[in-house]
């Protein structure tokens, strides 16, 4: 059912407080009887996880975890109240057992089961709750599976419904989750009242008329049941004794859009019993529709315009506490979009998002693919209990989304498939009908408008064919393919793309005391696949040798500080020069989210946003290279270079369209202005032929002696002359040797203004206690780029560098 959020104003209310925590030797108490006198029990944050509550008592550190799962914990409470109500449980991490006034209310074996109890209150109400000693049920003798993955250990993991975080050595710390991880709440259930019991509402978009379709359950006596929406409502029919049902037409609405594509409108609904009003939230009004057959790759179009969706996999902000409040979720979101993000994807090695993190991505405008908590293991389907609790899960989780618009995907798992065909399996084991065939029918009985995909990668002769359906793609990244190669795989949609070990910014190692690149506290950072005799760190490295032609090895043992440089200048490159591939208007790509969004813990890890929450350089080349209006360059060779136009937003966009290309002076050998119209949502390409208006050897392709440019650049102007979008093509490759550049930097009240005679790669703004709003770019001869703090009123302190520049030059105080 749609969630209720308040009934006459009042929310459902934080149970009890204070809480206190306390644990146990495995199975040595049973019940809340046995707890008499027993010591230790310190302060516990609710909602919260039990490593959480002991790290702030001094008891447990992220940086070495002592194991949680081996023990019996106990969390306890007293609240007042009396009569009828609602005692509601969101997230309780694993095995848990509740008991409301000495007698047992609930036994809950999943960590992705939400539960709503009604129950009789008396005054005074005591609540315990004890999350068992997950080890023990781990250490149970049960049924191997066909294969055994790599990647989390024990394999009895396949059994229980609880996340593989913390379980997967050589990429996240092993940090024990248990606890009641997601709110516990109260409500009221007033006698004379009515009740809406459950609320089926279904929205949609035809044409320009938006469909709200109500299905209530109701108890109690209800003589009138009404149906509100963006100002209007409708009278329910009543069906049977307790059901009423309906539809709301909306003409006109105001459509649902991702961010990059117009504004995600969003619609107050509630429902009226006799009076009485229950608040269900907002929706958007939206159509999903596939843009090609899925065994061609996933495509996707938004009210009926195709939408390349590209951002990142989400991982929970706060590893330790599992915080799952909007100020927890906020800050990501926030970096998310800024970087011209419009799709997460929810991994199923982590665990179901709250209902907050659904509400912003609504607000923001960021789709959602979702995948099931299933992750490389052979799961258990034909066991009865495990495929009752998983389809319970998957219901819980429909009904708690059924109006969020943004959740657009719905997956089987991760890596299931894969795992299976990567082991030789045929596709009769790695191919399961629940997957491919269960999933789909309970999707479509609840939410028919998302796109149901069996696996992520799945989709083609094998599971993790990079043409078909979804694709884990690291042909660029892991395997250390030419760049060369994001085009010739054909990516029909990458679901994972682009792991690197990304090294924060210099700020952020010494704030995190990551600075001795020597150091075992290094080593731990560095992600790893399990059994690899090789780790991310390698990966990076690589791109740094084929790009910038150095001996990273040699470098680091010289010049650390320049190493790290030439690391992140090369994940930034790799980063833009990808996406630029795949947004071409021939391109066969439909999408591309980077592994993944945030680190789980302080060090080079996969996220593009460190630890503290701060951007690392491939979330910096995000931001260039998603821009919705946006030029880029692909090198075509004997065909000359082409230039790409895209204009994703809805209005028609009059602009300046420049392209120059200069030699190693700054000089300038050829260039081209002309005005180009970009209708809106459109894409168009240019050749440099068509431009110059003459033959110019663009790409350095025929030879004919010497190259007489060593940099292209093209720029995409708005009418007053400010840039919108830029793109760099080096014909002969990118050179490094520090030389003169002009690099200047003059400030301009809270902001700065860098300028450069010749051409600086790799400009990096590095400040006090402050983000730039880009670093790491190029910029062309002669040109300049206005760079802000966010956030800050007055100029911090910093320096302003480039990869092939003398010149470091001082900003803000002390200059």
């Amino acid at each position: 059912m749609a969630r209720i959020r308040a009934v006459d104003g009042v929310p459902p209310l934080p149970v009890g407080g204070p809480w206190q925590l306390a644990t146990t030797p495995s199975g040595t108490c049973a019940g809340p009887d046995d707890l008499a006198g027993l010591d230790g029990w310190i302060p516990a944050r609710v909602p919260g996880t039990v490593a959480a509550a002991l790290r702030e008592a001094g008891l447990w550190s992220e940086t070495e975890p002592a194991p949680i799962h081996d023990r019996d914990v106990w969390y306890r409470t007293t609240f007042p109240g009396t009569g009828r109500a609602r005692l509601a449980f969101e997230g309780l991490a694993t095995l848990c057992e509740v008991w409301l006034n000495g007698a047992p209310i609930l036994a809950s074996r999943s960590m992705f089961r939400a539960h709503a109890i009604a129950v009789d209150l008396a005054g005074a109400n005591d609540l315990v709750l004890c999350f068992r000693a997950l080890k023990a049920e781990l250490d149970r003798p049960a049924k191997r599976g066909r294969w055994r993955p790599r990647l989390a250990t024990p394999g009895s993991l396949r059994h229980a419904r609880t996340s593989l975080l913390g379980f997967m050595p050589g990429w996240c710390p092993g940090i024990d989750l248990a606890g009641p991880y997601r709110p516990i709440t109260l409500t009221p259930l007033p006698a004379d009242a009515p009740e809406l019991a459950a609320a089926d509402l279904r929205a949609s978009l035809d044409g320009e008329t938006g469909r709200l379709v109500a299905r209530l359950r109701v108890e109690g006596p209800v003589e009138r049941a009404t149906l509100r929406c963006d100002g209007r409502a409708v009278a329910l029919a009543r069906t049977a004794p307790d059901l009423f049902e309906g539809e709301l037409l909306l003409p006109g609405i105001a459509p649902w859009w991702p961010h990059t594509h117009g504004e995600p409108r969003l619609h107050a609904v509630a429902v009226d019993l006799d009076g009485r009003t229950h608040d269900l939230g907002r929706t958007g009004f939206r159509s999903l529709t596939l843009t090609r057959p899925f065994a061609e790759g996933l495509g996707l179009a938004v009210n009926g315009v195709p939408v390349f969706c590209r951002g990142a996999n989400w991982m929970p902000p706060d590893l330790v506490g599992l915080g799952c409040g909007a100020e927890d979720a906020r800050p990501l979101l926030d970096l998310a979009r800024e970087a011209g993000m419009n799709m997460l994807r929810i991994s199923g090695i982590t665990l179901y998002e709250s209902l907050a993190f659904h509400d912003l991505c609504d607000q923001m405008g960021i789709l959602v693919f979702q995948d099931l908590m299933l992750a490389n293991f052979d799961y258990p389907h034909d066991d009865p209990a495990f495929r009752e609790e998983l389809e319970a899960e998957i219901a819980a989780l429909l009904d708690r989304t059924q109006l969020s618009p943004a959740l657009c995907v719905l997956s089987g798992g991760s890596e299931v498939w894969q795992q299976a065909a990567m082991l030789g399996a045929p596709q009769a084991v790695w191919a399961d009908s629940f997957a491919g065939e269960r999933l789909p029918m309970l999707a479509g009985a609840v939410r028919p408008d998302l796109a149901v995909v069996p696996n992520s990668p799945s989709g083609g002769d094998l599971p993790f064919s990079t043409m078909a359906g979804v694709t884990h793609y690291y042909g660029v990244g892991a395997y250390r393919r030419p760049l060369e190669d994001a085009r010739r795989a054909e990516v029909g949609f990458a679901t994972e793309c682009l792991a690197f070990a990304n090294l924060p910014e210099e700020p952020s190692l010494a704030a995190m005391s990551l600075g001795d690149m020597e150091a075992q506290r290094w080593s731990n950072g560095i992600p790893r696949d399990r059994g690899a005799d090789w780790d991310f760190e390698q990966v990076r490295d690589h791109y740094v040798g084929l790009l910038f032609g150095v001996d990273p090895a040699a470098l680091r043992r010289a010049d650390p500080e320049r190493y790290r440089d030439l690391g992140r200048a090369a994940v930034a490159e790799v980063v833009e020069a990808t996406f630029a591939e795949w947004r071409r208007a021939r391109s066969a790509t439909r999408g591309g989210l980077v592994w993944f969004l945030r680190d789980l813990a302080p060090g080079t890890g996969w996220g593009i946003v460190d630890a503290r929450g701060q951007p690392k350089s491939g979330w910096y080349a995000l931001k260039r290279a998603l821009r919705p209006v946006q030029v880029t360059l692909s090198d075509e060779g004997l065909n000359g270079l082409h230039v790409h136009l895209h204009n994703e937003t809805a209005a028609a966009r009059d602009l300046t369209l420049r392209l120059a290309f200069t030699d190693a002076a700054g000089r300038a050998v050829a260039k081209a202005e002309r005005a180009v119209t970009l209708p809106g949502r459109s894409s168009q390409t240019l050749s440099s032929a068509e431009l110059l208006g003459r033959f110019f050897d663009a790409t350095d392709s025929y030879r004919f002696g010497p190259p007489a440019h060593t940099l292209g650049h093209a720029s995409l102007c708005e009418p007053a002359g400010a840039v919108m979008a830029e793109a760099f093509h080096f014909p002969g490759g990118r050179r490094i040797e520090p030389a003169e550049t002009g690099l200047a930097v003059t400030a301009e009240g809270a902001a700065i203004r860098i300028r450069a005679e010749r051409h600086a790669l790799g400009v990096q703004v590095e400040a006090e206690s402050a983000r730039p709003d880009d670093t790491g770019f190029h910029l062309a001869p002669g040109t300049e780029r206005l760079i802000a703090f966010p956030g800050v009123m007055h100029l911090p302190r910093g320096r302003v560098r480039a990869l092939n520049a003398r010149e470091t030059v001082g900003f803000g105080h002390g200059d």
